[in-house]
Order: structure tokens, then C-alpha cells, then sequence
């Protein structure tokens, strides 16, 4: 039997982090904190980012975002997918994770913690409907999870969030409130505009990241990719993330500084949905045998939402200055910190499984 990984192990994969990763905490927290305050001290400052738009998102939101996923989408082997996609265990329990547990956990904590806030309720639920494709890439390689089975099951998610969203959105504001004789509420979207999202913020970095392994080792050879190529660009992920968060929460600091009260009402049912799905997600891969890197996979997919998603179909159905979009853009306010934490945690708990191979533990899945 193979021995778990041991502590040494685990302070080995630390001392590989770079200091950019190593303080992402800090980091993160100054970018939250810039985002908060210019979008207080600079008038105006919303305005000018949103002249733009791509797909309803700021274009710089949205130029933030595709830096942010292509190094991580740059580094997955493409050519090991086949091993993800016959992984029946990692697949189902992502789908029951993702469009099961995940929206009716977000639709029974805003109905049980917000009963007298309509707006900011139903502005939860469709954040629980809003699976995550893009900044779990990022979380899933901090924690040193699986490239290969992340880009499995987030594309999982693309396909079923264009098929499943509006008919969930439906059936838990209108549908389930009716039957229980609870307040209804509806969203406006199409198929069509979930599919134009997908294709953007996915579609994009997916396809820039397989041409650049499949050119680069073609013309330099693997070794020169992995070893040079990928080093290079690999910081790029986190610069894009920390400028998206800058960006982000200018563009909403005004409104999340002038109603704290709201936020802490809107960021406990929050607290509570993140710490299930991801404890729940590690529970359920633990117990079926996934291992280390795949149960992280399982349970930071779980874990992550679309806020770019929800915020645009809450804007788009009741305004800019709604509590619906509100509480759309508590979400990455609540998400960003309780998931660089969970990273830390993950990699606390690694040295608790066993590993299918010792040998790449430490070096294939390097965090960088």
C-alpha cells in the first residue's frame, strides 16, 4: 500500500509556491480594497468602465477575466482528457453537485435567512444557478487539483448551464414558490445569450490554450513548452485575477459601502453555501475513491459561481441599482476570500490521502 503523503511532503509543495502565490491572500485583499476605494473616491469611475460592454460584462471585467483562465487552460494536457471523461464517478457526482444539491442549498438558505428581503433573495438563487467556469480554474490549480478533470468539468457546466439555467431559474422563483405558496419571481434570458457567455469567457481562452500546447510542442517539443514556455506565462493567471478583482469591485464600491448592513444580511447565506458545497464536495470524492487532485477538482467546482453570469441576468431582468444585482456582486466579494482560503485548506488536508502516483505530487502538479 502506498504511504499518504506526509508532511514534509506538503511543506515541500509550499516552498514551491512563488511569492506571488505564496502572499495571494494579501494580494487579493489589497485588490479588494483598491476596488473599493476608487470606485468611491473617483466619480464617475463606473460609468467610464462600463462604456464598453462585451456579452453585458465590462470589457475590462471581461479582458481580465480571459488573461486570468488562458495560462491555466495553456497548462492542461489535452491529450490526458480521455481519462478524465471515462471517469463516470467524477462526472455524476459533479452534476449532482452542481445542478442538484447546488441551486436547491442556495434557494433553501436565501428563502430561510432572507425571508423579508425578496430582492437580495432572488438575487441569491440565481447566483446559485450560475455555475462556475471561470475563477475555479484558478483555485483548482492553487490547490494543486486536477487541469485535466477541471476543464472536463467546467466545459460539463457550459454545456448543461446553457441547456439547464432558464428552466431552473423558472422552476426555483416561480414553480417551487408557487407549490409552497411563497412569493414568485421570474428572470429574463435565453438560451442563446447563456450560450454567447459560454463561448466568450470559455470558449476563447479554451481554444487559445490548446492551439499554444498543440503549436508550441509541435514547433519546440514538450519539454521546451512545459519547462519554458509555460513559466513565462503562468504568472499571467494571477495578474489577470487580481486586476479583475480591482475592476469588479470599483465598479460596484459605492453601492457595497453604502449599505453595509445589506452585504452582511446578503453574505451569511453566502458563508454557509460555500463551506457545504466545498466540505460536501470533499466528502463525496473522499468517499468514492476519487483521490486527492480529483476530490479538490470535484469540490472547488462545486464550490465556484458564474458571478459574471448572474450579475448580467440580474441587471438585465431589474437594473444596474437593484437588490438583485446586489447581491450578485456580494458574491465575488464573499467567494474570492472563503476560496483562497479553502486552497490553504485543501493543501492542508493533502497529505491525508493516498496518491495514484507519489512521483507527480510534487512536480507535475506544482502550483507552479
Amino acid at each position: 500500500m502506498t504511504e499518504p503523503v506526509t508532511s514534509d511532503a506538503h511543506s515541500t509543495v509550499i516552498e514551491k509556491l512563488s511569492l506571488l502565490d505564496r502572499f495571494l491572500p494579501v494580494w487579493i485583499g489589497i485588490a479588494m480594497a483598491a476596488g473599493l476605494l476608487l470606485g468611491r473616491l473617483v466619480p464617475g469611475l463606473d460609468t467610464a468602465l462600463n462604456l464598453v460592454q462585451l456579452d453585458g460584462i465590462s470589457l475590462p471585467i471581461a479582458l481580465g477575466l480571459l488573461i486570468m483562465m488562458y495560462p491555466v487552460l495553456a497548462k492542461v494536457r489535452y491529450d490526458r482528457l480521455d481519462a478524465v471523461t471515462g471517469d463516470r464517478k467524477l462526472l455524476l457526482s459533479s452534476l449532482v453537485l452542481n445542478w442538484v444539491i447546488g441551486p436547491a442549498l442556495m434557494f433553501a438558505l436565501a428563502w430561510l435567512l432572507l425571508p423579508d428581503l425578496p430582492e437580495y433573495r432572488t438575487g441569491l438563487i440565481i447566483v446559485g444557478l450560475a455555475r462556475c467556469i471561470a475563477m475555479v480554474i484558478i483555485w483548482n490549480d492553487l490547490a494543486c487539483g486536477d487541469r485535466e478533470a477541471a476543464a472536463v468539468l467546467v466545459a460539463l457546466n457550459s454545456v448543461f448551464q446553457v441547456i439547464m439555467f432558464a428552466v431552473l431559474g423558472w422552476f426555483y422563483l416561480s414553480v417551487l414558490p408557487g407549490w409552497l405558496g411563497w412569493e414568485q419571481a421570474t428572470i429574463s434570458t435565453s438560451p442563446w445569450q447563456i450560450a454567447k457567455s459560454v463561448l466568450i469567457f470559455l470558449g476563447i481562452p479554451l481554444l487559445a490554450g490548446y492551439l499554444s500546447r498543440r503549436l508550441g510542442e509541435k514547433v519546440r517539443g514538450r519539454t521546451w513548452y512545459d519547462s519554458t514556455f509555460l513559466p513565462k506565462v503562468g504568472p499571467w493567471a494571477l495578474y489577470g485575477l487580481l486586476f479583475t478583482i480591482v475592476i469588479l469591485f470599483a465598479l460596484q464600491g459605492e453601492q457595497i459601502t453604502s449599505r453595509p448592513l445589506d452585504v452582511i444580511r446578503i453574505a451569511l447565506p453566502l458563508l454557509v453555501y460555500f463551506a457545504v458545497m466545498w466540505g460536501g464536495g470533499y466528502l463525496l470524492g473522499a468517499s468514492v475513491g476519487l483521490g486527492y487532485e480529483r476530490t479538490t477538482t470535484l469540490a472547488f467546482t462545486a464550490a465556484g459561481n458564474n458571478f459574471e453570469l448572474a450579475i448580467a441576468v440580474a441587471i438585465a431582468t431589474y437594473g444596474a441599482t437593484s437588490g438583485q444585482a446586489l447581491a450578485g456582486v456580494v458574491g465575488p466579494l464573499i467567494e474570492v476570500p472563503v476560496l483562497v482560503a479553502l486552497v490553504y485548506v485543501s493543501l492542508a488536508l493533502r497529505r491525508r490521502f493516498t496518491p495514484n502516483n507519489p512521483a507527480t505530487m510534487l512536480t507535475d502538479r506544482s502550483p507552479r
